[in-house]
């Protein structure tokens, strides 16, 4: 396959960038891959056409979802820049690679759509980014009552129904995962799903939209409560993405950190409320206008603690290159990370370019969290200004594979960034963006 081909040849690739310069300009931001990759999952419940636009066609992850769903019995009509007509008129087949399986996390959201249309599903077991556990026990727990019953095996999981039933469920974290899951798979089911502490994420919200679109009944209340009714059947629907907030986070931290000043198109307030707090808190600047935010470097940035949590919070997506920007701010920062363990994976590459930066397995922020009295190092004491000098390095997920960047650019010289791929399954087009504010960024193999 194409796709496939492209995954591969990425998997060799890496980045070439001379650091030094500000960056400076215009950037129109992508549709949100977290958002539109679950939307094509959700078209799997029709065998009416769907359209999509703004849709970020060109990532690792649209790519590798296309190709799960096409494994299904999806039939692509178009899949060309940001438009996407797609219809799976039967299912064709109730498993897919082992191999797709192992480049994200979708996987296991398909398994509402198969077993609501075919009564059985196969998944294999699951890969992603290697920042904590995210324990796929919350979705398997959740479809077991719905009604699904659950085998696993060394390579793969077996889930047979004869009908969803609606089902009261409380998840024991906001996963946006598992809500995902259980909104998709309770969609066509039987009856009324009550669903509590669930995540309310933008991209979560996109995919409820969409699923409204196409005649589900779902109501999102208060204290993270969510109710699906169950109806018999979804129609054909017309939907356009969010646009990205993680690309547009990642972005303006470059922005501010190399001191410069850029616009991004299509950046929503509503959905980067603590960021944006943020962002004047450590002493930068934006404003709102139509069509986006601006970002600039104002003066000397200052230091800030931060906490990582689910929205409305501070995105754990937004982590990593915000780490970078604390690096220039004069004094000592701390970030608490407080939804994924191993989030500071990233960390050691970093001080090999001369980032002061340490570890600690304490809650250092103004809340404890499940992480403590644990070994993990969820808390990262960032001490700054640091002159950031150039290097060889390699990227270990797609947020931190940003954040290196970020580095690259701020250092003096030539850097090299292994893993091309982990920035492409997430960012799409990203070296040429760069290039557009004024990057000297080439891809290299």
């Amino acid at each position: 396959m194409e796709g496939l081909d492209l995954k591969l040849k990425n998997n060799i690739s890496k980045f070439l960038v001379r650091g030094g310069k500000p960056l400076n300009g215009t950037v129109r931001l992508s549709g949100a891959k977290n958002s539109a990759s679950k939307l094509f999952v959700a078209s799997l419940l029709t065998d009416e056409p769907i359209y999509i636009s703004n849709c970020p066609c060109r990532t690792i992850e649209m790519i590798v979802t296309r190709e799960i769903c096409e494994s299904l019995g999806t039939k692509f009509e178009k899949f060309s820049s940001d438009e996407v007509e797609l219809t799976t008129k039967s299912i064709k087949h109730t498993s897919f690679s082992e191999n797709l399986g192992l480049v994200n996390r979708i996987g296991i959201l398909t398994v509402g759509p198969l077993l609501n249309r075919t009564g059985e599903a196969k998944i294999p077991k699951l890969g992603g980014d290697k920042i904590g556990k995210r324990p796929i026990d919350f979705h398997l727990n959740a479809l077991e009552k719905l009604g699904a019953e659950v085998k696993e095996y060394d390579k793969f999981y077996e889930l047979k129904a004869k009908s969803l039933q609606g089902a009261n469920i409380t998840l024991p974290y906001p996963s946006v995962g598992a809500t995902e899951n259980i909104i998709i798979a309770a969609a066509l089911a039987e009856g009324t799903t009550y669903l509590n502490n669930a995540a309310v994420e933008p991209e979560v919200i996109d995919m409820i939209l969409f699923l409204q679109k196409m005649g589900a009944v779902i109501d999102v209340l208060t204290d993270r409560r969510i109710v699906i009714k169950g109806v018999e059947k979804l129609r054909s629907a017309h939907h356009r993405v969010l646009p990205d907030r993680l690309e547009a986070a990642s972005l303006a931290c470059a922005a501010i950190a190399s001191k410069g000043s850029i616009l991004i198109e299509g950046a929503r307030q509503i959905d980067m409320i603590s960021f944006l707090n943020s962002i004047r808190l450590i002493g930068a600047d934006y404003e709102i206008i139509d069509g986006g935010i601006k970002f600039c470097y104002k003066d000397n940035l200052k230091p800030l603690i931060v906490e990582t949590n689910v929205h409305p919070g501070f995105m754990t997506d937004w982590q990593p290159p915000f780490l970078i920007l604390l690096t220039q701010a004069k004094g000592v920062s701390i970030i608490h990370e407080t939804v994924y363990e191993n989030r500071f994976g990233y960390i050691t590459e970093l001080k090999k370019m001369g980032a002061d930066i340490e570890l600690y397995n304490i809650c250092l922020g103004g809340s404890v969290c499940r992480f403590a009295n644990t070994n993990y190092s969820h808390s990262a004491v960032v001490k700054g200004p640091s002159k950031l000098k150039a290097s060889e390095i390699t990227v270990p997920d797609i947020r931190a594979g940003f954040s290196y960047l970020v580095a690259a650019i701020l250092a003096h010289g030539e850097s090299i960034v292994n893993g091309a791929h982990y920035i492409d399954r997430g960012y799409e087009n990203i070296d040429e963006k760069l290039r557009s504010l004024g990057v000297d960024i080439s891809r290299i193999e």
